[in-house]
C-alpha cells in the first residue's frame, strides 16, 4: 500500500539506531525527514562521523561549540587530602602526596572533586569537546554534532545535539551505531526507537544485541529491514518469534545504491516510497499515542 494516510505531523521523538554499521540507517533517518509532513527536525547524533549532512544538503548553517567542564587545581590551596580521587570513578583526577594530577580525557564534567573538596582547591573551567551546526533545508531543520578529533567521549556532544530535539514537531535522530555508550545516549529519553537491520547472520547477530539494550532500557520499538529481499529469512522470523513488529521492509533497488553512491536521498531515487515512509511515521506516532498496538 503506497497511500499515505497521514493527516498531521503529531510530535514524536523517533530515533534510528542499528547493532551495527552499514544497514541504511542513515539513509532511512534522511528520506524520513525530508518525506514527512509538516516541521521536522533532523539530529545527526553520530558526532564521531556523522554524515546526514551529504544527503541533506542543507542551505544555511550556523556553528556552536560544545563546551565541558573539568577541574582545575590550585597548588596553593591543595592539601593532598585525596578527597577529590576517592569520588572520581574514572581516574580523571589522582593525588600524588602534595601533586594533584587532572587527565582532562577522562573527566566525565560530573563536578563531584569540586563539591567534596575541602580547602576549596578546585575550581572548573571549559574546554571544547565538539562543535554543532545548525542548518535548514526547506520543512527541515539540521543539527549535526561533530567530535573534535583526538577526542575520547562522545556523549557531551550527543546530549548537545539532542537539546534540539523538538517538543512541537517530529524529530529524526540518527544514532552512532553499535550498542555501547553512544547509541544509549542517542536513544535515552525517545519516544520510539526504529532498529535498522538486513537479512543477513550479521544482520540477525547484531539486532539481537540492539533488541536486549532497547528492552533493557524499556523503550519501545520496532524494527525495519533494509534490502529485505537479499539475504535469508532468519530476520523475518526472529522478529516473529519475538513479537517484534516490522515496521517498513525496503528491498534491494539498483535505484537506491546509485543514488546512495552520488550523494542523493533515497526519496530523491525512488519518490514512490515517499508515502510508505509517511504512512511508517504515522504508525510510530499512533503507537506512541496508544491508538496502534
Amino acid at each position: 500500500m503506497l497511500m499515505s494516510t497521514v493527516t498531521g505531523c503529531k510530535p514524536v521523538k523517533l530515533a534510528l539506531a542499528s547493532g551495527k554499521g552499514g544497514t541504511g540507517k542513515t539513509t532511512l533517518s534522511t528520506a524520513l525527514a525530508l518525506s514527512a509532513r509538516g516541521p521536522v527536525w533532523l539530529l545527526d547524533c553520530d558526532v564521531e562521523e556523522p554524515n546526514c549532512h551529504i544527503f541533506i544538503q542543507p542551505e544555511s548553517q550556523r556553528t556552536v561549540p560544545v563546551p565541558v567542564p573539568v577541574p582545575v587545581i590550585d597548588d596553593t590551596k591543595c592539601t593532598g587530602c585525596g578527597a577529590c580521587g576517592e569520588i572520581c570513578q574514572f581516574n580523571a583526577i589522582v593525588p600524588l602526596g602534595k601533586k594533584t594530577l587532572v587527565f582532562p580525557e577522562l573527566c566525565h564534567s560530573c563536578g563531584g572533586c569540586a563539591r567534596v573538596c575541602p580547602s576549596g582547591a578546585i575550581t572548573e573551567q571549559d574546554i571544547i569537546v565538539g562543535t554543532l551546526e545548525i542548518s535548514t533545508r526547506d520543512h527541515v531543520t539540521f543539527v549535526k554534532g561533530q567530535l573534535d578529533v583526538g577526542r575520547a567521549m562522545s556523549g557531551p556532544v550527543i546530549k548537545a545535539v539532542k537539546q534540539f530535539a523538538s517538543d512541537d514537531h517530529v524529530t529524526v535522530i540518527d544514532c552512532p551505531p553499535g550498542t555501547s555508550c553512544p547509541m544509549i545516549a542517542a536513544v535515552s529519553g525517545v519516544d520510539f526507537v526504529l532498529l535498522v537491520t538486513e537479512p543477513t547472520p550479521f544482520g540477525l547477530h547484531d539486532l539481537r544485541l540492539a533488541v536486549e539494550t532497547v528492552r533493557t532500557l524499556g523503550l519501545p520499538f520496532g524494527v525495519a529491514i533494509n534490502r529485505s529481499d537479499a539475504g535469508d529469512d532468519r530476520v523475518e522470523t526472529y522478529c516473529r518469534d519475538e513479537d517484534i513488529a516490522v515496521m517498513v521492509r525496503i528491498p534491494e533497488d539498483r535505484r537506491i545504491a546509485e543514488a546512495y553512491s552520488n550523494g542523493n536521498v533515497l526519496t530523491a531515487a525512488v519518490p514512490e516510497y515517499i508515502p510508505v515512509l509517511q504512512r511508517l511515521i504515522a504508525d510510530i506516532q499512533d503507537r506512541v499515542t496508544g491508538r496502534q498496538p
